[in-house]
């Protein structure tokens, strides 16, 4: 038993510190897929928002995710680590996936740390589809409210034995918890905030491109393997066969979303567009975030390549409707982790799920179960989504949330950080 816990521990360890990684992925990217004149903003927030997180999820997060409390938020021990400690929706309701899971082996400040690193990227996720026009404080607000009370309170319906757990919502690893509660987040800043200037000008989209697809490139990489932290840790237990099962389900539907988003891509854009490939990707991993525990690896290419089509669509139909997201966040996180949280009941196998039926094909996981995963996901969205849209109406009214026009012509990093991410390709350019 002694051995279990050490290697537990640092199996959970180790997996967290490689979804800590991925805020440099998320960096990357988002610099990579917009201006120059905004890299040090970008940078800036991606560096700034872990901290915030940090913060505000030892604060008051995790004891409103995990306390003690009822089916809807915990309440008691609030302060930073004190009350009960009930995560996730623990041992024996995931006994009877994986028997080797038992959170009580692993110390507290190991399973703060994971669920920490979680926290983190929900709100790293609103970053990127607000970039290039909203006030760095703002952002900062903001983000500070997502970690401390929107995210747990979601979180502990379903990781902290809520109403959700209860009633038989399953998401292992964060399709809804994570990527769409970050993604309706940022749904609500993107429309509160407008688009960008130029970007719909006499009724046609205007395209802005990012200055650095290296950047972008290597951030996909690097969240990539980030990846194989988030969901295989996910497990909470260094159990072989299990975590080397999710390791494949999560890369079989990334590269089936990196192919299938290629080619939709190449069909309607007439040519394969590097952007939409690395959302493909990404949109592969949001999908098979939440069933990849529950799902066969023939399932997971299904998905991933179903989520690398809907990214495509999703992309072109947000600019139709002239929501600006630069970086396409939305429609991977928000969109893609609403796919894959129902996919749960589309592909679920009784084999890696017991309860369930069918050959985890055509509601594999059975009607009861797919409607437990609507259900989940039109809550936490309305919850998410309003809650986010008041707060961000609430910072317009007060601080005002866009910076202004000559800033935004100018570069957020002169104007908000009063410098330039590359000082002599700007010297040469002007």
């Amino acid at each position: 038993m002694e051995n279990k816990i050490i290697f537990d521990t640092i199996w959970v360890l180790i997996t967290a510190c490689l979804v800590f990684f991925m805020n440099l992925g998320f960096a990357l990217v988002e610099s990579g897929f917009t201006q120059s004149k905004n890299t040090v903003n970008i940078l800036s927030k991606n560096f700034i928002v872990f901290a915030i997180s940090s913060f505000a999820f030892w604060l008051i997060g995790w004891g409103l995710m995990f306390g003690d409390g009822n089916g809807f938020i915990g309440y008691k021990g609030l302060i930073g680590l004190s009350g009960a400690d009930n995560s996730p929706a623990t041992g024996d309701a995931y006994s009877g996936v994986y028997s080797a899971i038992s959170w009580a082996t692993v110390p507290l400040l190991a399973k703060f740390f994971f669920q920490l690193v979680f926290a983190g990227t929900a709100a790293t996720i609103v970053s990127g589809a607000v970039a290039e026009r909203i006030k760095y404080i703002d952002f900062i607000i903001f983000s500070f409210i997502l970690v401390a009370i929107m995210y747990p309170i979601t979180g502990h319906w379903i990781w902290g034995g809520g109403w959700l757990a209860q009633l038989g919502f399953w998401d292992f690893a964060g399709s809804t918890v994570v990527h769409s509660v970050g993604g309706w987040a940022a749904l609500a800043g993107a429309i509160i905030l407008g688009p960008r200037l130029n970007k719909y000008k006499d009724g046609k989209i205007n395209p802005i491109p990012g200055h650095n697809m290296t950047s972008a490139t290597i951030g996909v990489f690097v969240l990539w393997l980030g990846w194989f932290g988030f969901n295989p840790g996910s497990t909470m237990a260094a159990d072989v066969n299990n975590i080397s099962r999710i390791v494949v389900t999560t890369n079989s539907a990334a590269i089936a979303g990196l192919l299938s988003s290629t080619v939709v891509a190449w069909i309607v854009l007439g040519k394969p567009d590097l952007s939409m490939t690395i959302n493909g990707c990404l949109a592969g991993l949001v999908a098979i975030t939440a069933g990849c525990a529950f799902v066969s690896v023939e399932s997971s290419l299904i998905i991933g390549a179903i989520a690398g089509v809907i990214v495509v669509f999703s992309v072109i139909f947000f600019d139709k409707i002239k929501v600006d997201d630069p970086v396409g966040a939305i429609s991977v996180h928000l969109v893609n982790g609403v796919f894959g949280t129902l996919a749960v009941g589309l592909f679920a196998q009784d084999v890696f799920m017991p309860g369930t039926t069918g050959n985890g094909l055509f509601f594999g996981g059975g009607i009861k179960l797919f409607t437990n995963q609507l259900i989940g996901v039109i809550t936490v969205g309305a919850f998410t989504f309003i809650i986010s849209f008041v707060v961000w109406l609430i910072l317009k009214k007060l601080l005002g949330i866009r910076v202004s026009m000559t800033e935004e012509i100018e570069g957020l990093d002169i104007g908000e950080h009063g410098m330039e991410a590359y000082p002599e390709f700007e010297k040469v350019a002007k």
